[in-house]
This record gives C-alpha cells, sequence and structure tokens, in this order.
C-alpha cells in the first residue's frame, strides 16, 4: 500500500463504498477555479461553485478523502471549539450570535447534501459531552442556559452525574450534555458522496496530483508533475497537509497526529450498554477522547497523546488504555482497527479563514472540522462570486502566528501540550 493510499488499517477505508479512481492531471486545462485537495473544504469549494456555474478542476495528491476527512471521528459537535461563553466575551453578542448561527448552518448542510445526494454515510443523530473533572459540572449548566437565553438554541439538555450513566455505561463521568442536534456519520463515506455531487455538478476531480507550486498572476498557474491548472481563482483547502505550498499562511496552523481504534462488534446489549441512545461523545479534557458506535456496533474510540507527527508502532496498543480507562468492561475487546492521521489547530482554535489577492482559503478547524469544512467552502463559493459578507465574518478574526512559525512552532507545542497533558491527569 502506497503513502498515498488510504491507510490499511482504517475501518472506514475497510467500510468505504465502492469509488472509483479518479485520473491524475495529465497536461494544461483551464478553469475559472483551481480548488486544492480533495477533503471537506475542497469538495465543498468544488460543489458549491459548481453549482453557481463555474469551471471548477480540484487536485488531490492521493485519494478524496485521504487527509483528516476520512479518518477523522465523524462526529457532528455543536458550535466551534469555542464554547457559547467564550464567543460572547471575545466577540461581544452580534458577532457572536453570527458565528454560532452560520455553525448550526453547517451542521444543517450535512443534513441536506446527504438527503439531496443520497449519500450513503451511516449518518445517526445526536451528540453528548461529558464532564471529566467535578468543576466542568458547573460550566456545563451555565453553557445550557447560554444556548438558551441568549443564543434562542433549545437544543441542549443538562445532565447530572446519574443522567449520564444512563446514557452511557462508564462510571467517571460528573456531568454531561446532552445535544438533539448534529450526530455523526462515516466521514470517508461523505467525503465520496460530496466528490460524486461535484462530479454531477460539472467539476472535474483528479487524484494523485500533488500541488508543487503556484505561480501567481492574473492568471494562476496551478502545477503539479505531470501538468498545470490555469485559473483566475485558486481555492487551498489542505489543512494539516498545506506544508510549505503558501508560507504566508503556513504559520497560522499547527499540524498534530490524532488516532483512532475500532473494536470487534459488540453485542447488542453491550452496544447498548456502551452507548444507551447511540450519540456520539467526547470528554472535556484538553488532551480530548471521543468515541462513538459504528454502524456494525464496533466502539471507534480516538484519544491519547502524542506530539510529533509519527504513529505509534501498535496504534491498537497505543490507544486501548484511554479506552480502557472508560470502559473497563470492554477492556478484554479484539482491536481490529487502528489509524491515525494529521488535523491542523489554531491558536486561538478558532478555524483561519482568508484571501490573498484571489486566492482563498480555509484551514485550521481545531477538531470541529466535520461541519465547519461544509460551511468554509459554501462561504468561499460566496465570497468567489462578490458576496464577501458573510465570508468576512470568519475571515476578520485575528490569527496569531505560532511563535518560531514553522520552524519552532513544533518544540513549542509540545511543551504546552504536556503542561495541559499534566492538568488533565490531576
Amino acid at each position: 500500500m502506497g503513502p498515498f493510499e488510504h491507510p490499511q488499517q482504517s475501518y472506514y477505508a475497510a467500510t468505504a463504498n465502492p469509488f472509483e479512481r479518479l485520473p491524475a492531471l495529465s497536461g494544461s486545462v483551464t478553469a475559472d477555479v483551481c480548488v486544492v485537495g480533495g477533503g471537506f473544504t475542497g469538495l465543498s469549494a468544488a460543489l458549491h461553485l459548481a453549482e453557481r456555474g463555474y469551471k471548477v478542476v480540484l487536485l488531490e495528491q492521493a485519494r478524496i478523502g485521504w487527509g483528516a476527512s476520512g479518518r477523522n471521528g465523524g462526529q457532528i459537535n455543536l458550535g466551534l471549539r469555542k464554547g457559547p461563553e467564550e464567543l460572547l466575551a471575545a466577540f461581544g453578542e452580534f458577532r457572536a450570535k453570527l458565528l454560532f448561527n452560520m455553525s448550526e448552518e453547517a451542521r444543517q448542510l450535512i443534513q441536506d447534501r446527504v438527503a439531496r445526494h443520497g449519500i450513503a454515510c451511516d449518518l445517526k443523530p445526536g451528540t453528548l459531552h461529558v464532564a471529566s473533572k467535578p468543576r466542568d459540572q458547573h460550566w456545563m449548566e451555565e453553557e445550557v442556559a447560554c444556548l438558551e437565553n441568549v443564543y434562542g438554541y433549545k437544543g441542549t439538555r443538562f445532565l447530572d452525574r446519574q443522567q449520564t450513566r444512563a446514557e452511557l455505561g462508564s462510571d467517571i463521568f460528573h456531568a454531561g450534555v446532552r445535544d438533539s442536534g448534529g450526530g455523526h456519520l462515516h466521514p470517508l463515506n461523505y467525503a465520496q458522496g460530496l466528490a460524486l455531487a461535484a462530479i454531477a455538478a460539472g467539476a472535474t476531480l483528479h487524484e494523485q496530483s500533488a500541488v508543487t507550486r503556484i505561480e501567481k498572476g492574473a492568471v494562476n498557474r496551478v502545477v503539479t508533475a505531470d501538468g498545470v491548472v490555469q485559473a483566475k481563482y485558486v481555492v487551498l483547502g489542505c489543512n494539516a497537509y498545506l506544508g510549505d505550498l503558501e508560507p504566508q499562511i503556513a504559520g497560522k496552523i499547527m499540524p498534530i497526529a490524532n488516532f483512532i481504534i475500532g473494536t470487534e462488534p459488540l453485542s447488542d446489549n453491550e452496544a447498548k450498554d456502551a452507548i444507551t441512545h447511540d450519540v456520539c461523545v467526547c470528554d472535556t479534557k484538553f488532551v480530548v477522547s471521543y468515541w462513538r458506535l459504528s454502524a456494525d456496533k464496533r466502539i471507534l474510540f480516538g484519544g491519547g497523546e502524542r506530539y510529533n507527527t509519527r504513529p505509534p508502532s501498535d496504534i491498537g496498543a497505543f490507544v486501548q488504555p484511554y479506552l480502557a480507562r472508560v470502559y473497563p468492561q470492554f477492556a478484554h475487546k479484539r482491536i481490529d482497527y487502528g489509524w491515525g492521521g494529521m488535523l491542523a489547530i489554531t491558536a486561538s482554535r478558532l478555524p483561519h479563514f482568508g484571501r490573498m489577492g484571489n486566492i482563498f482559503f480555509a484551514h485550521g478547524y481545531s477538531g470541529q472540522g466535520v461541519a465547519t469544512t461544509g460551511l468554509a467552502g459554501k462561504l468561499i463559493a460566496e465570497a468567489l462570486a462578490g458576496s464577501a459578507e458573510r465570508f468576512d465574518v470568519f475571515s476578520a478574526i485575528r490569527h496569531q502566528t505560532f511563535p518560531g512559525g514553522t520552524l519552532l512552532r513544533h518544540p513549542l507545542l509540545v511543551a504546552a501540550m504536556l503542561w495541559y497533558a499534566l492538568r488533565d491527569r490531576l
């Protein structure tokens, strides 16, 4: 299996819907827009732009959904990585509500696309956010009240410890917030469904077409090893895999590694004990653990700390202790799958949207990208077509460059993450 194929030990790759390989770019072609990246951001941008009548060519260095879009936890969680009260403190009520309402639009976009295009991706409703520490109970209660009283959102319900235990077969959590919105899905199948929808709308997609450079001008030249796309507009949807392609924005994000395991299938009773209402779950630790049931009743569990880009030699053995801490009754379960990949965070944990001339970009979703990526593609299409007001709600957010830029950002992040990991344990 080559480096640009889906990881062999991924549950998502093993259960992906049939998807024919797309040809690599060859020769010179022209387009209105060249999209770089075949993940959720690029696919959403390509689809929305093609639906508006633009001639779109998308270039993916590997396979559609090869990066974080095809490897993530599949969770469609509430809001952005900053909570509703943090948004109020940072931006004031008017802008906070704009950001929150668009994050809800992002979740609805998934529902709409799945229904409209008949995407078979095991979409299920409901999320559960659980308190890892006793003190989390207080702010969770306040957050539910804030969502209802300030934002007008009535989909969440605070759960005390006993109610949380009734939702989840684990005794270690102190409280929870159940959200009837959002849910979870098979992310690779969703990505492939978006790709087929974009093709049906008229976009041209190429796999195995890594972009080596972008020659900027009135007409941009997007260059691969075997071809070039000439386009007035470029959309960068590379996220953690941006590399050195655009140095002006590379220092605003930090690529970090993430790992997930899939157990053997549970019995119906075991699955009911694990997650009573089949919602997706994440905890409140800084180094987040998150999990859900697959369509065939496996526990798909992500967690653990690792501060370099190299995967552990045995991902199953690396993540399994975190699963066993939550579910000691399932500690003996066989681990059938273990895979990892890269995601990108920003210093603020809010996504970084922007424009450099006729080059648009969106990245740095900080673990909250399943829904926000789709919104990013939609807003980029709006802005490119001349209506940038909504795009600018996000592009106006100021982002720090990680100290030391791309050279020193990683060792400094390691120091910070070790500190927060220690706080999790204490």
